[in-house]
């Protein structure tokens, strides 16, 4: 039989873990597991339903980014910048580069995302390839 789980080391679940990969598991060993698992499935089961009950938060709703930046062109500073983030610069390179301010390419960076609707660095880069922006 299985130790309870506060008992358990993590070499012994590891032992458990191929002792059951390999068929060496007898009836009464599958029963416990079952029968652990149902009792975690219930317990997990009544503690989601106790906590959306007391949440009476509401569901904050999607901002698109401001208009102002939606459908606007990058300027040739900020595909500077995405050039040189493409070959693999961190913004304080990419200062020192251009004679900026890490805090200035950090906005230009933040631009560039909002302008081009990327997720991150990488991704402005893969529309800017796409977009013929940079080469």
């Amino acid at each position: 039989m299985f130790p309870r789980s506060s008992e358990c080391t993590r070499a012994d679940l590891k032992g458990y873990a191929r002792a059951a990969d390999t068929g060496h598991v007898d009836a009464a060993e599958r029963r416990e597991i079952l029968n652990r698992y149902r009792d975690h499935s219930r317990r997990f089961e009544a503690a989601a339903a106790r906590r959306s009950s007391s949440r009476r938060g509401a569901v904050i709703p999607f901002t698109p980014p401001s208009s102002r930046e939606v459908g606007q062109d990058p300027t040739a500073r900020e595909i500077e910048v995405l050039q040189l983030v493409a070959d693999g610069l961190v913004n304080r390179e990419i200062g020192e580069r251009l004679f900026l301010s890490e805090e200035t390419v950090k906005s230009h960076v933040r631009h560039l995302l909002a302008k081009l609707q990327a997720r991150s660095r990488a991704h402005a880069v893969a529309v800017g390839f796409r977009r013929g922006l940079i080469a």
